[in-house]
Order: structure tokens, then sequence, then C-alpha cells
């Protein structure tokens, strides 16, 4: 199964082509996450390396989030747009469940974490075989907090992980498990493999309901309601 796979939730965005386990070509887009020009010349450019059209592909895929707003929603437009003219299905996974599958097989629950700003992370815990099974669900939310419901060695990924690292070490001190760095990167091609297990299952994300996973109000959401007075 032929899968192009998006992420655009965090400061470094990533396009996958992927056909069943194999990975055909990625591409890494760095700081510029919201330049949808170039994420479609980087999927171009997979499509024509693999010598494939968006119509030759059997799905689309795409982080929904948590993560920049204005980065989930060109990833989502994006997708919505390729899904529209071609008809082929699409399958949505969180971002967060993406940055753990860095860590498949792992003999520790794995804790990725997206610095949201303002004190808080984006954050969660699961347990990452072949697919991540949900222990806690994503969540906006202070990193003490956060840190408060570990109480077994966890291995902690993700830009919020680095960002607050001395806060975990000292919080948790030997139960804090790091990957190496590279693993902080979030990959569309762990997405991919969400997409393709749920693909084969037939759990396709209806485009009515592609919607970026936000948890929190935008910057635009909050100034409208004090302009509204709620």
């Amino acid at each position: 199964m032929k899968i192009l796979t998006i992420d655009t939730s965090s400061n470094c965005s990533s396009v996958s082509l992927s056909d069943g386990s194999t990975l055909l070509g990625e591409c890494i887009l760095g700081e510029d996450r919201s330049n949808s020009g170039r994420l479609l010349e980087s999927v171009s450019g997979l499509l024509k390396a693999a010598k494939l059209t968006p119509e030759g592909l059997d799905a689309f895929a795409v982080s929904l989030g948590p993560g920049s707003f204005t980065g989930v929603r060109v990833g989502i437009a994006t997708v919505k747009g390729l899904a529209l003219a071609t008809g082929k299905p699409v399958v949505g996974f969180s971002s967060l469940a993406m940055l753990a599958m860095n860590l498949p097989f792992s003999s520790h629950p794995v804790a990725p974490m997206y610095d949201a700003r303002k004190g808080e992370v984006y954050a969660a815990l699961y347990r990452c075989g072949s697919l991540p099974e949900t222990l806690r669900s994503d969540a906006v939310i202070g990193p003490k907090e956060f840190l408060s419901g570990i109480v077994k060695p966890t291995i902690f990924v993700g830009d919020g992980a680095v960002r607050y690292r001395e806060l975990i070490v000292s919080t948790l001190g030997e139960l804090a498990i790091f990957p190496p760095w590279h693993a902080n990167l979030p990959r569309a091609c762990a997405g991919a493999v969400i997409a393709h297990e749920a693909a084969l299952s037939g759990k396709f994300t209806p485009l009515a309901l592609l919607n970026p996973t936000y948890l929190r109000a935008s910057e635009a959401e909050i100034a409208k309601r004090r302009r509204d007075g709620l």
C-alpha cells in the first residue's frame, strides 16, 4: 500500500513516501514548516523520484497535532487538497504517537513531549511495540504536573524533553531516560507506520473530520473571546 505521509506539527516538518513496510523516500524540511510551497515541492520531488503520481498512491496520511497551530493547518490543508484532487482516502494520527514511534519495541514507556510554550508541554505516555498503545492521553499540561504521574523508568523524547531535561532529571532522577538526540526529531515515516496499519484495517478518516487537534485555544481565539467579553 503506497502512502504519502506529511507531518508539519513541529519546528522540523517532514514528508515520507512508503510502500507497505518499505520507505521509498523521506524529505525533512527544517524550520520552514509553514511554507506550503516548499512542502508541495517536497511532495512532488518524492513522487518524481519514485516514478509515481498522486493518483498512483493508495492513501494519504497526516499528523493532526498537537503542535504548531499554523504548521498543523498547513499539513492538513495540503493533504485535504491532494485527497480531493485524487479521490484517495486519508488517515489522520496524533503527532505525539508519531514521535513515540521513533522508539518502537522500547522496554520502558515512552513520553513524547513537544514544547507548547507558556510554561507548558504537549505530552502523553505510550507503550511502543509495533504500534503505540496509549497509557496517558495527549494533553497540554505543565511539565511538573505531567512528571508527577511518572512512577516507573520512562523514556523522554522530543523538543519538550530537551527543554525541560534539567527539571525531568531533578524530579525523577534515575527514572528518567533520554535517547540519542536524533530520536527527538519527528519523522513522517514513523507516522506512516501508524497510517499503514490503520489503512489495512480500513480505518480511514473522513475529510469532514480531518481537523487539527489543538488541545488549547489559539492566540486569535483568546483575543476574540476577550473582545467579546467571554
